[in-house]
């Protein structure tokens, strides 16, 4: 029952970053608006997500990894059911900022209940499902929230998150609460200067391609963000209490994990979420279309991730296992710039296929191994950061991708606008259309090859940093059983 809860839970999470992508254009129309107010839809749960999830795995060795995943997925249904009900587009936003802090909670605290549950080559399959259910979620939120978009209006893909969350809720009484042996107080200053200063340097980040680099308000963002994050580091050291130990990142083989989701999503978030507005840009390829052509890089998500489970309890070495997994996702990407308008869905299949294995592999064992090397007591925070490297770098990646493109396609058309509007897919009929659709296509394959340079690469240092014996995972005490706890335990 905890595995169902757990999964259930991380379920909604993927899918409603996809789902509220794809009701973009009818919440525009709706609520009259577009432009950043309406991309912040997206980028606000983004944000937040990334910027709560370490506190929230902290937060959760502290307090209880039940009791933070209840708050999590509560706050998560009410951001999500005022989303629903949204008058107003600046309403939308708010709310979608409450349920990107409440998916935060549900996704740090899942990882920690699952460490703390499972023990060995159930830990192993346990987040291996996991994997497998986060790629049920890439894979599908965009058209299950396409097909309620279609059928019953944007709203209703809101609504759907509500319902799922509530029985998730409710199946949280089977679930026994666990919290570190030790409960000081909560580390303050840390939690605000890490917040404040990762909130405000992601939003220089991703903000910046739209408002222009020189713009004050970005630099300024850029420079108190940063400063913010020094001063995080600062006071960690010398906290007795830290939301973030230091010596977390010491842990070479625990770090290699964080590289790994680190390079993954560098590897599969920009082509995941623009390739689709190339198909029909370039090849004038209808929605449905593009989605179906997608499904060749997600549905080997839902399968690989099993698989890497089931070598890993085999004894397949892990550091080799991560490591064909970047290399898989290079190679797919430097075989994707096979690239072309007009270009049929049987000579993608390699390339996507390749690709989507290796996400699927990455997301079946990172998280399992990377909890295997850190005491039960720390679940919580090494979830967390974890998670937040992963949702970071999503964020990050989808700035940087789109501003790649953007950039190069600009370098061969000259006019910024016209670039903007190509690489949103936005091609203008007629005789320049194969022509502006070859620039769509060169500044494709140039992004291809930096994000296979930089897989391969991630490949080598991931294997290196995991070389050597393996250091034995501390003999901690079981997590403090609780009232709660025992209560269900009888």
């Amino acid at each position: 029952m905890t595995l169902v809860v757990v999964l259930l839970g991380v379920l909604v999470v993927p899918m409603s970053i996809s789902g509220a992508a794809v009701a973009l254009p009818d919440i525009g129309k709706d609520l009259d608006t577009s432009g950043a107010p309406l991309m912040w839809v997206v980028n606000v749960y983004n944000l937040l997500f990334a910027a709560i999830t370490l506190v929230a795995g902290s937060l959760s060795d502290l307090f209880g990894r039940r009791r933070i995943f209840v708050l999590g997925g509560g706050l998560f249904a009410v951001g999500s059911l005022i989303s629903a009900l949204a008058p107003h587009i600046v309403v939308l936003d708010l709310a979608r900022a409450v349920a990107g802090i409440g998916a935060a909670g549900v996704l740090a605290s899942s990882g920690a209940i699952l460490a703390t549950t499972f023990d060995g080559a159930a830990r192993t399959r346990a987040f291996a499902a996991m994997g497998t259910v986060v790629g049920i979620g890439i894979a599908f939120g965009p058209t299950l929230s396409g097909w309620l978009v279609g059928s019953l209006g944007w709203r209703a893909s809101f609504l759907f998150y509500v319902v799922v969350l509530v029985f998730v809720l409710l199946g949280t009484v089977r679930v026994a609460e666990s919290r570190a042996g030790e409960r000081p107080r909560v580390d303050v200053p840390g939690v605000v200067t890490f917040v404040l200063g990762l909130a405000l340097a992601m939003i220089g980040l991703v903000q910046g391609p739209e408002s222009g680099w020189g713009d004050p308000l970005i630099v300024g963002s850029l420079v108190l963000g940063v400063a913010l994050l020094i001063v995080f580091a600062v006071v960690e050291r010398r906290s007795d209490h830290p939301v973030l130990d230091l010596t977390l990142i010491k842990n070479r083989r625990y770090t290699a994990w964080c590289v790994g989701t680190l390079i993954t999503s560098i590897g599969f978030v920009g082509t995941l979420t623009f390739l689709p507005t190339y198909f029909q840009g370039a090849s004038d390829a209808s929605a449905t279309s593009a989605g179906v052509t997608m499904l060749l890089m997600t549905v080997p998500v839902l399968i690989a991730p099993q698989v890497g489970g089931w070598l890993i309890t085999r004894g397949f070495p892990p550091r080799v296992l991560m490591g064909l997994a970047l290399l898989l996702i290079a190679a797919g990407s430097a075989w994707l710039t096979v690239l072309e308008p007009g270009i049929g869905a049987g000579r993608l299949a390699g390339p996507l296929i390749v690709i989507g294995v290796g996400m699927g592999i990455s997301f079946g064992i990172t998280d399992g191994q990377a909890m295997s090397q850190v005491e039960p007591e720390r679940a919580g925070m090494a979830a967390g950061f974890l998670n937040t490297i992963r949702g970071g770098a999503e964020a990050l990646v989808l700035a940087i991708f789109g501003s790649l493109l953007v950039s190069l396609i600009q370098s061969r058309v000259g006019s910024a606008h016209l670039a903007k509007e190509i690489s949103a897919g936005n091609l203008p009929d007629g005789p320049e259309h194969a022509v502006l659709a070859d620039h769509f296509t060169s500044a494709w394959h140039i992004a291809l090859w930096w994000v296979a340079g930089v897989c391969a690469i991630g490949a080598v240092l991931v294997v290196a940093m995991l070389s050597g014996s393996a250091a034995p995972r501390p003999a901690a005490a079981r997590p403090e059983r609780t009232p709660e706890s025992e209560n269900q335990h009888v």
